[in-house]
């Protein structure tokens, strides 16, 4: 696999998942040549996303009105390895892979029916306040429950 940079060691990294979220890749997401649109998998990233933070307990506050707090994504790559096509049987992979203060750095990876990856991730998304966009800081709670390998500050 081509050098990654927020990838260290492949094998640990993929250890490190135990979330995913099955995926089939409809018509409406391939390009004319057959393969996986190229905005897609950021589609996907979200998708197992809100399903990761739901596992956690997070979406169902952040959804209500009278919540104090939201996710935004600060920023999001993707890193394309293998075609896929339509019809395709995927996997998509997400975890916390740093926390910050506000901030998670989550990393994402879709493999095949082969358990071959087809493209890697990551983005961060920072926790705001609805009254003035700030951050607000995880609780140890939520930290807890992100069950990160590395905790930073920032």
């Amino acid at each position: 696999m081509k050098h990654i940079t927020y990838i260290k060691d492949i094998a640990t990294w993929k250890k490190e998942f135990s979330f995913s979220l099955p995926i089939k890749v409809r018509f409406s997401e391939t390009d004319m040549f057959g393969h996986l649109n190229n905005t897609i998998p950021f589609t996907y990233f979200e998708e197992a996303r809100i399903e990761f933070f739901k596992s956690k307990g997070f979406m169902q506050n952040w959804v209500r009105a009278d919540h104090e707090t939201i996710p935004v994504v600060a920023d999001l790559q993707c890193d394309f390895v293998k075609q896929v096509f339509f019809d395709q049987k995927l996997k998509v992979y997400v975890k916390a892979n740093s926390v910050g203060n506000s901030s998670v750095d989550l990393h994402y990876m879709g493999m095949d029916e082969k358990e071959e990856i087809c493209f890697v991730g990551r983005g961060t998304m920072v926790q705001i306040s609805k009254k003035n966009g700030k951050g607000v800081s995880w609780t140890e709670e939520m930290r807890s429950k992100l069950d990160c390998r590395s905790i930073v500050s920032s």
